[in-house]
């Protein structure tokens, strides 16, 4: 149950943050906003975070989606704001081809992910599970807002849920007079805009997948979304001695194996950089290159298992490498389609 409850509101001086600390979507949250007068906004920020929380949690038999991966087939009534994660993503994984599909949760409760009883599945029970991964056969009826999954089949948001959550964060301290923000929704999705009032960038740490403690390189941006998927995240060493992570490639049922250890994107908005962070894993290195140069529009810095480090043109000025890849070999992709 990703439970969500506001543990800190504080209001700084006046040149400093007002702050928001809270715990969603199974993470702990820090929201650094700037130039509002007093702290509704705010609230309302995170508020809505707690809200998206309750709606979007997979797990807990009391949201929306739960209900709808428990509908038997039948079309589900759900929230707009339900009903519009869900249409985002799903237009998301259309343009990111089998690389990603929400309808991969049965496939990662098979390997213990969504209930944290890990097992390694048998290649018969995966072959039989993946027949069912298929986001072109969700249906959506705008008119009535309801979701429809065929009998057999169930989404996951995990991995746009949080940001979305940033965006309509973002959307909403806007609204209300922020001036700039740090949203920190937990270290695989943050959001960064408006000018800080000392004039510097923004400083967002990558951190390093072989070391939980430790930062593998430091961003500095004028604003824009930081999306990270590692392997690192959730994982477990099965009795064979292997280790397997919860990145799973949709088209085999298996984790994903890259030579990836983790994919940061840098993009606009975060819940693109969220989905695009899995698909760049899963695609890996050579086919996220041609997804690069066909569309463009973002970068990508990829920490390798060989020690090295992949980045786009545009990350590259961006990125600096930090502690273990401090003095990492480095290989750069060429501008892509937009940039």
């Amino acid at each position: 149950m990703l439970l969500a409850a506001l543990v800190t509101a504080c209001g700084c001086t006046q040149n400093g943050p007002l702050v928001r600390e809270l715990f969603a979507m199974d993470t702990y949250m820090r929201f650094s906003v700037y130039g509002l007068t007093d702290g509704e906004a705010a609230d309302e920020a995170a508020d809505a975070v707690v809200r998206l929380s309750g709606l979007l949690d997979a797990v807990d038999s009391r949201s929306e989606v739960y209900a709808l991966d428990h509908g038997v087939g039948l079309p589900v009534p759900v929230s707009p704001e339900t009903f519009d994660v869900i249409e985002g993503a799903l237009g998301l994984s259309n343009r990111l081809g089998s690389a990603f599909e929400l309808t991969v949760r049965p496939v990662l409760t098979a390997w213990g992910f969504t209930e944290g009883e890990h097992r390694i599945p048998s290649d018969a029970e995966l072959a039989a599970l993946i027949e069912n991964v298929d986001d072109g056969r969700v249906g959506l009826d705008a008119e009535r807002n309801t979701v429809t999954l065929p009998e057999g089949m169930q989404i996951d948001l995990g991995a746009v849920a949080k940001g979305y959550a940033a965006d309509e964060a973002a959307r909403i301290l806007r609204e209300g007079g922020a001036k700039a923000a740090l949203l920190d929704l937990g270290s695989s999705t943050i959001l960064a805009f408006g000018s800080k009032p000392d004039g510097t960038k923004w400083k967002i740490a990558v951190k390093d997948p072989e070391n939980a403690d430790g930062v593998a390189g430091i961003i500095e941006t004028d604003g824009g979304a930081v999306s990270t998927s590692g392997g690192y995240e959730r994982y477990f060493t099965g009795p064979d001695g292997q280790v397997y992570w919860h990145i799973i490639d949709p088209r085999t049922g298996r984790p994903a194996k890259t030579g990836i250890l983790s994919v940061t994107v840098l993009t606009d908005d975060a819940m693109t950089g969220d989905a695009l962070s899995t698909a760049l894993f899963v695609m890996g290195p050579q086919a996220a290159e041609e997804y690069y140069r066909e569309n463009g529009g973002i970068d990508y810095i990829m920490l390798m298992e060989d020690g090295s480090i992949v980045m786009t043109a545009g990350a590259e000025g961006v990125f600096t490498p930090y502690g273990s890849r401090a003095g990492a070999k480095v290989s750069v992709v060429g501008s892509g389609a937009d940039g």
